[in-house]
């Protein structure tokens, strides 16, 4: 990974580099214990604003320049609108209704989302590895993203002795219903967090084109987080008074080192070197986030959503790793190759040797 810090002597480089998916992974624990006492669109924007006034300050330490022109700041209120408003919005919502772990699995499938934008809008090529990993990926979020019953019901309607009764499509209003249900269901939440922080991963890079990463990072927590401050004003209430010390040391968590730190080392690396190879540590995430929701939480998956946590977590090492994995795929097929032919070249010089021996006539005495 050709990053600038990983090229200096700093004994720590590679634990910073891991830190933003260690911190990430925890705060979405620390968040998910704070739910019950709040409510999340103030959770979300607490995440946020102080979170963007805290990295705008380092900013200013390290001399990070402004933002300056038009096109800069419509890209970074873009931005903090998908990657701030809409990504924190429907994370916060989809806490109250799944686990932690559960939820950071879902949250970072998002380089699958990535991997298609990518493709669409800049050419990249996925390869063999990343059409595979996709296809883990739609299974295993399909196990993950989709109540139970309807994996089961679905599954009865290929063979209605999976449930012991005949499948009944929806009819009259069950679509209205379906799609109601969809909204209220805490893993489908979490994919359109995904989708949501994929769409901002790619918009990233033009937000970098006009404006320095590190300050852009700071604006586009505070211009995301507002939106939020407003709808909870508008339909939440009750949104602090239930929040004991240890809440408000949570929330302080997750907004300083779950936020500020993490989103800032994040970018810091992202504008000074490979994303893709940053990117690939995003896997890392949702295992911090399930081992701690395990131990501090006691939150215990079905064995069809522990299936999925790993057909996920496949597809994302896959489609994150398909260069190198192509790479090695290309090698082990030109030394297949090279043997082959030295073993030909081989036994064609054998065979000339031997038509060569038996053509000699022996000697007359």
């Amino acid at each position: 990974m050709h990053l600038k810090l990983t090229e200096s002597r700093l004994p720590f480089a590679p634990l910073l580099l891991v830190a933003p998916f260690f911190l990430w992974g925890t705060a979405m624990v620390a968040m998910k214990g704070v739910i019950p006492n709040t409510t999340p669109f103030f959770m979300a924007g607490v995440r946020l604003v102080p979170a963007g006034v805290l990295v705008l300050i380092a900013g200013a330490f390290m001399g990070r320049p402004q933002p300056k022109g038009w096109a800069a700041w419509l890209w970074i209120a873009l931005f903090g609108l998908i990657d701030g408003a809409l990504f924190q919005g429907f994370l916060a919502q989809g806490l109250m209704r799944t686990g932690a772990g559960l939820g950071s699995v879902m949250i970072d499938s998002q380089p699958l989302a990535v991997a298609l934008l990518a493709l669409w809008l800049f050419g990249e090529t996925i390869g063999l590895w990343g059409w595979l990993g996709l296809a883990v990926g739609v299974l295993g979020i399909t196990l993950l993203g989709l109540p139970e019953e309807w994996i089961w019901s679905a599954g009865s309607w290929v063979s209605p002795a999976i449930a012991n009764q005949p499948w009944t499509f929806p009819t009259d209003g069950a679509f209205t219903d379906f799609f109601l249900g969809l909204f209220d269901n805490g893993q489908w939440l979490m994919l359109l967090a995904a989708l949501s922080m994929a769409i901002g991963t790619v918009i990233i890079r033009y937000v970098c084109r006009y404006a320095d990463p590190v300050t852009a990072t700071g604006w586009h927590m505070i211009l995301g987080g507002l939106p939020l401050f407003a709808l909870s004003h508008q339909l939440e209430s009750a949104q602090w008074v239930n929040l004991t010390t240890s809440n408000w040391m949570a929330l302080a968590y997750s907004t300083i080192f779950g936020s500020a730190i993490a989103y800032g080392l994040f970018f810091y690396f992202a504008s000074s070197g490979s994303l893709t190879s940053l990117s690939s540590l995003t896997f890392l995430t949702p295992v911090f986030a399930l081992l701690f929701g395990n131990l501090f939480l006691s939150e215990v998956l079905s064995p069809l959503q522990w299936f999925g946590v790993g057909l996920t977590l496949v597809s994302i090492y896959l489609i994150n790793q398909r260069d190198v994995l192509s790479e090695k795929l290309r090698r082990s097929s030109l030394e297949a190759v090279s043997l082959d032919q030295g073993n030909e070249i081989q036994n064609r010089e054998m065979g000339e040797v031997t038509i060569a021996s038996s053509t000699i006539e022996p000697e007359s005495e």
